[in-house]
Parts: structure tokens; C-alpha cells; sequence
């Protein structure tokens, strides 16, 4: 299932709008359909929706006037700064990656796998840092109050987020860290020709660059928004 590339324009959209596309993203997260060439779509779908969340908190009726309204936007507050943090692991992750499919193509001229085993090491270190962070971001900060509806979007969204991150982290470990299942695995097996392996390959390091470009814009969007959280707690 692919996503379109879309941008949801506030306040043309209402808050419920954007929750039901909340509600979708997460629905497709947990799909089995889940792939690495898809997931780039979802960072920047995300993004469009931290845009929204971001023109609906600039509205005028969405002012925040109570304590309890601020005590919770500053919890978001602490929540987007872990967001950032988990942004910044992923981001290690995929440079980690990259090096390690450069060094696994020219280690298939070679016919040696033996030096990647530190590089690879050393993803698996990223990844589960990465796996930290995520937990970090899962803080409820939450309110049943009607009044605090902006405050349950920005939460939403951060969850959902994670989890977008966590199944990219998943799908990408299969690929490069799991025995038997791995293109590792795959690449030294001599039943199959060299040049099949490093079309694979070419396509996972393609792959991983989406997933830079969607993570990239989706950190630029984090920013901005934690930027307008500031500025309304600073009014």
C-alpha cells in the first residue's frame, strides 16, 4: 500500500480531520503490508500533520489560557526534545547503514564478509540506541479535557511517530542484521550471481536514502512546530 504525497491545508481542516488521518497512519503502521520503500511516504505524511497541528495551535480560538493548558503544552514541550533525540538516533542509523552496504558491495568483488562483521556491530549498537530513545518518547502527557484536544493531537502524533520508527527500525534489522534472512546472509550465498546481489543492494542503499529524505523533512516539521510551542508558553 503506497501513500500520495499530500498536503493538508489548515484551517480549512478541522481538528477531527486530522485525528481521522492520524487514526489512518496508525491503522497502516500495523499492517503487514509495511515496507522500507513505504515508510518514506508515512515520514512525510507525518510531517504534513505536524504542519497542520502547527497552524491549528497558531489559531486565534485555540489561544491558551489555562494553567493546566500550559502544564501540559510544556510537557510536550520536554516530549518534542526527545522526539528530536529519536530523529538524530534514526538519522546515525541510516548513515551507519549506507557504509555498510558500500562495504558489502565491495566486499561481494572480493567474495569477503568477514569485515563487515564490526560495521554491522556497530548498527546493532545504533539500533537498539535508537530502540532507547523511542521508549523515551512514549511519556503520557495527556488530558481528558475537551479543552486540551490540541494537547492529545501533538501526544497522538508522537506516538504514532515512534512507532513509525520503531517498525522502520525492524524492517531494516531484517535486512541487514538477521540470519538467514538477511541480504548478508544472501550475499555470499554462491548459488547466486554477484551482480543479482548488488542490484539488491543498490536498491536497499536507493531505499534508505527515502528514508532519509521523509525522515529529514518530518525533522524539519518537529522543529518547527516545538518552535511555535515555544513562542505561544512565551506569550
Amino acid at each position: 500500500m503506497a501513500f500520495h504525497q499530500r498536503s493538508i491545508s489548515l484551517p480549512s481542516r478541522p481538528i477531527s480531520k486530522v485525528e481521522e488521518e492520524l487514526h489512518s497512519i496508525e491503522a497502516w503502521i500495523s499492517s503487514p503490508s509495511l515496507t522500507i520503500e513505504t515508510i518514506s511516504d508515512g515520514f512525510r505524511r507525518l510531517g504534513d500533520i505536524y504542519s497542520s497541528i502547527e497552524e491549528i495551535m497558531c489559531l486565534p480560538s485555540n489561544q491558551v489560557c489555562s494553567s493546566e493548558q500550559r502544564r501540559l503544552l510544556d510537557g510536550e514541550m520536554e516530549c518534542s526534545l526527545e522526539l528530536l533525540d529519536l530523529c538524530n538516533a534514526m538519522n546515525e542509523v541510516f548513515t551507519e547503514l549506507k557504509a555498510i552496504i558500500q562495504d558489502l558491495q565491495v566486499s561481494l568483488r572480493k567474495g569477503d564478509g568477514a569485515v563487515l562483521q564490526a560495521k554491522i556491530q556497530s548498527y546493532i549498537r545504533l539500533v537498539k540506541k535508537a530502540k532507547k530513545h523511542s521508549k523515551k518518547t512514549l511519556t503520557k502527557v495527556v488530558s481528558d479535557k475537551e479543552d486540551c484536544r490540541i494537547v492529545k493531537l501533538l501526544s497522538e502524533a508522537r506516538e504514532i511517530t515512534t512507532s513509525l520508527f520503531e517498525s522502520t527500525t525492524h524492517l531494516l534489522s531484517k535486512q541487514i542484521a538477521t540470519p538467514k534472512l538477511s541480504l548478508i546472509s544472501k550475499a555470499f550465498q554462491k548459488k547466486n550471481p554477484v551482480i543479482c546481489n548488488e542490484d539488491q543492494l543498490q536498491v536497499l542503499e536507493c531505499s534508505i536514502r527515502d528514508l532519509e529524505a521523509g525522515a529529514g523533512l518530518l525533522f524539519r516539521r518537529l522543529v518547527q512546530s516545538r518552535v511555535t510551542l515555544l513562542n505561544i508558553l512565551s506569550s
